[in-house]
């Protein structure tokens, strides 16, 4: 049980949580995306939110200036916090113009909110989980996809909701994070994502 619980914050790792919301969207679209521009995009997201922030981790830790890749420490956070915000701003301005996928142009919003408002939180000496900031941003864009499109897709909500509580109870077997940490870390993923519905639905 141990080792399952740990894999399950290695499984639903935060950087993954981005590209797995631009999947979730071209896999439920009912609009035309050519093939090509499909595949552009996901690969750009792949490397600026997955591979680039790996690089950039092992820089930071040979320089010391981190310990751990769940950065559990609130010192550590700050950087790669405020490196994050960049590449987010980055994507939105090279990778996902509002006009051409408003969806998803508003889906990094929410997380360029969220991460914002983590790294506040860090500056306060705060430690939301963002295992939780993720996993709600994405749920909550899920949903608001499902609404747009009128789709039906409760068996995903329902095994999200699994995902969510396994992502919890994994946080707090490992001692990673307090309950309240989990519950400000849930809302700060979820309520910019709810917020922005309003921009693009």
């Amino acid at each position: 049980m141990d080792q399952l619980l740990k894999s399950i914050s290695y499984i639903f790792h935060p950087l993954l949580m981005p590209l797995l919301g631009v999947v979730f969207y071209f896999s439920k679209t009912p609009r035309f995306v050519p093939m090509p521009l499909m595949k552009a995009k996901v690969f750009s997201i792949t490397i600026l939110t997955i591979i680039l922030p790996i690089l950039l981790f092992y820089l930071l830790k040979t320089l010391n200036k981190v310990e751990s890749f769940h950065l559990e420490k609130v010192s550590e956070r700050r950087l790669p916090l405020l490196i994050n915000s960049f590449i987010v701003i980055l994507i939105l301005a090279r990778v996902l113009p509002v006009n051409e996928l408003p969806e998803l142009y508003f889906f990094f919003i929410g997380i360029l909110i969220s991460t914002i408002t983590c790294f506040t939180l860090v500056l306060a000496k705060f430690k939301a989980s963002i295992h939780m900031i993720a996993s709600a941003g994405f749920f909550m864009f899920a949903v608001a996809i499902a609404i747009h499109f009128k789709i039906n897709i409760n068996g995903t909500i329902a095994l999200m909701c699994v995902i969510l509580g396994a992502i919890a109870t994994s946080r707090l077997h490992l001692k990673a994070h307090t309950p309240v940490e989990l519950a400000v870390g849930f809302f700060v993923g979820l309520l910019p994502q709810l917020i922005l519905l309003n921009y693009w639905m």
